[in-house]
């Protein structure tokens, strides 16, 4: 079962994961996802599991969980397909977007 963590401290490195979970089972990846340009964790992070069983019991006990003085998220990850897409609607960017109101105007 793929787990999501969320809320972790940007110290938390990808040992420490995978730490937080061997109690309830084998972990086969843990990854914390970074930033592209920094380096820097985002955060969040994955952790893989061979057991359902096991990893829902992981999910139940570290949920809400204080790690590092932050109270961590754990859930079952979603796949991709099933969020929401992310929208760039917020303004800037340029483009083409359809009428344009100011068209004529001056």
């Amino acid at each position: 079962m793929n787990i999501y963590v969320s809320n972790l401290s940007f110290d938390v490195q990808d040992q420490d994961l995978k730490e937080f979970f061997t109690p309830y089972g084998e972990v086969t990846s843990a990854k914390i996802i970074t930033d592209r340009e920094t380096g820097r964790s985002r955060g969040f992070g994955f952790v893989e599991m061979s057991d359902d069983e096991a990893s829902r019991k992981a999910i139940a006990e570290l949920n809400d969980s204080s790690v590092d003085g932050r109270n961590i998220k754990v859930m079952e990850a979603r796949p991709k397909e099933d969020r929401p897409a992310r929208s760039n609607n917020g303004g800037g960017g340029g483009g083409y977007r359809g009428s344009n109101p100011f068209k004529n105007k001056w």
